[in-house]
C-alpha cells in the first residue's frame, strides 16, 4: 500500500502539473490522501505503542485504556486537522465562520464519529471472521456498550442540541468539556473496579502458581466463589493484566512497519509520543490543505469533502489500533476504542479549535450560517449521526456479538453515508 502511493504520487504530480484535466487532479488528490494516511498511521502506532506501555505500568484495565490512551493516541489526527482548518482560514483574513473554517472541522469530526461508529467495528468483526478460529467474531460487553456507547449517544445528542442553534460559543465549550470530565471519573470508578477483581484473583493463588498459567476455569471459579459473574469478556481482560504482572521482558515501540524499535521506559515512552505528535501534526496540515484543494477543484463546499475525505484519512490510526486490539484477543479495548475516540472527538476534538475560534473572533460566538443562511449539509449530518448511531448500538446489541454477517451490514451502512455527501454535494 505504501509503495503504491508513493510512486502513484509521484506519476500523479508529474501528470497533473502537465495535464489539468479533472481525472488527472483527482488521481493527485487521492494519492495524497492515501499516502498521508500512512503517515498518519506510522506517526501513531509508536504513539499507541507508548500509550499501550504507560496504560500498562498505571495498571488501566483494557476497556478504560482505550477510551482514554488508546483514543487519545488514534484521535491526535482530528484534533490537528480541526485546528489546522480554523486557523487557516484566519491567516487568510477570512471571517471566522461556519463553511471552510470551523464549519469543516465540524464536518471533519462527526465524519471521523460516524466512520469509527460503523467501520472500525466492522472491519475489526471481518478481520476476526477470517483470522480466529476458536471465536470467529467481536464478544460485546455489556459494559462498553452502556458506559461507552450510551455516552457517546448523550454526548452526540448535546452537539445536536448546539447545532441546532444559529451559532456556537462558550457555553457549548464548556458542556463539552464538563461531559468529558464526567466521562473519565466514571472511567476512574471502572479502573478502580477492575484493580479490586485482578487482586482478588491474585489473592487465591498458591505461592508456586504462575500468573501467566492460570487456566480460563480458574479465573471463572475465583469469580464466581466471590459472587461475581464472568463472561469471556472479563475474564479475558483480567487474564491480560496477570499476564503483563508475570511478564518480564522488555517491551517495544515499533517504527516504519515494525522494521526498527525502540525500548520503552517511561521517558522513551514520552520522547516517542511527543515526536510522533509532532509528525501527526505536519500530516494533518497537509491533510487541510488536499481537502481545500479538492473542494475546489470539485467546485463543491469544503463540508462535503472534509466530511469524507479528512474524517476517512483522519481515522486510519484508530482502525488498525482497533483490529490490532482484536486480533490479540482484546475485544473490549477493540470496541470502547472506537467509541472511545468518538467521545473525544465531539468533546476535545471540536472543543479545542472552537475556543481558538472564539479567542481569534474576540470572543464572540461562531455563526453557523453561511452567507446568512444553514451551513449546507449541516441538518442531513445532524439527523444522520442520531439515526447512524441507534442503528449501530442496536446491531451491537443484538446477542453481543458481531458477526462477519453483521460486520458486512455495518459496511453498506457506511456506504449509505457516503452516498448522503455525494448527492450534498451535488445539490451546491
Amino acid at each position: 500500500m505504501t509503495a503504491v502511493s508513493v510512486f502513484g504520487l509521484i506519476g500523479c504530480y508529474f501528470w497533473s502539473a502537465s495535464s489539468s484535466s479533472l481525472i488527472a487532479q483527482l488521481a493527485y488528490a487521492f494519492f495524497q490522501v492515501t499516502t498521508v494516511s500512512v503517515v498518519i498511521w506510522q506517526a501513531c502506532d509508536p504513539f499507541a505503542d507508548a500509550a499501550q506501555y504507560l496504560g500498562e505500568q498505571w495498571r488501566i484495565p483494557g476497556s478504560v485504556r482505550g477510551a482514554t490512551l488508546d483514543a487519545v493516541a488514534s484521535s491526535l489526527p482530528e484534533l490537528f486537522t480541526g485546528l489546522f482548518f480554523v486557523l487557516l482560514v484566519v491567516l487568510s483574513d477570512q471571517p471566522v465562520e461556519a463553511g471552510d473554517g470551523f464549519g469543516a472541522t465540524i464536518a471533519t469530526c462527526a465524519g471521523s464519529a460516524v466512520y469509527n461508529m460503523i467501520l472500525i467495528p466492522a472491519f475489526c468483526g471481518i478481520a476476526i471472521a477470517f483470522t480466529r478460529k476458536r471465536r470467529p467474531f467481536i464478544q460485546v460487553d455489556k459494559q462498553v456498550i452502556f458506559r461507552d456507547g450510551l455516552w457517546f449517544l448523550v454526548c452526540e445528542l448535546v452537539l445536536v442540541a448546539f447545532l441546532f442553534r444559529s451559532s456556537m460559543g462558550w457555553p457549548a465549550v464548556f458542556t463539552l468539556l464538563s461531559l468529558y470530565v464526567v466521562y473519565l471519573v466514571w472511567l476512574a470508578l471502572d479502573a478502580r473496579k477492575h484493580r479490586r477483581l485482578r487482586d482478588l484473583v491474585v489473592q487465591k493463588l498458591s505461592p508456586d502458581e504462575s500468573l501467566s498459567e492460570l487456566s480460563d476455569e480458574t479465573i471463572a471459579t475465583t469469580f464466581k466463589d466471590a459472587g461475581i459473574h464472568a463472561n469471556d469478556s472479563l475474564i479475558d481482560n483480567v487474564r491480560r493484566e496477570l499476564v503483563a504482572d508475570d511478564d518480564a521482558d522488555e517491551q517495544q515501540a515499533g517504527f516504519f512497519f515494525g522494521l526498527f524499535s525502540l525500548p520503552l521506559t517511561i521517558t522513551s515512552a514520552c520522547m516517542i509520543i511527543a515526536v510522533s505528535t509532532l509528525v501527526t501534526a505536519s500530516a494533518c496540515y497537509w491533510l487541510v490543505n488536499i481537502t481545500e484543494n479538492l473542494a475546489v477543484t470539485l467546485n463543491v463546499p469544503v463540508f462535503f469533502v472534509a466530511v469524507i475525505v479528512a474524517a476517512a484519512a483522519s481515522s486510519v490510526p484508530d482502525t488498525f489500533l482497533s483490529i490490532g486490539s482484536a486480533k490479540r484477543g482484546d475485544d473490549d479495548g477493540a470496541v470502547s476504542n472506537a467509541f472511545g475516540s468518538n467521545i473525544f472527538d465531539i468533546c476535545i476534538c471540536l472543543s479545542v479549535p472552537l475556543i481558538a475560534a472564539l479567542m481569534l473572533n474576540s470572543g464572540q460566538p461562531i455563526s453557523l450560517a453561511v452567507d446568512g443562511k444553514p451551513m449546507p449539509g449541516l441538518f442531513g449530518l445532524q439527523i444522520l449521526m442520531v439515526c447512524l448511531t441507534a442503528i449501530t448500538l442496536a446491531v451491537l446489541l443484538h446477542r453481543m456479538q458481531l458477526t462477519l454477517a453483521k460486520s458486512i451490514f455495518l459496511v453498506f451502512l457506511y456506504l449509505f453515508f457516503i452516498g448522503y455527501a455525494v448527492v450534498g454535494s451535488l445539490q451546491y
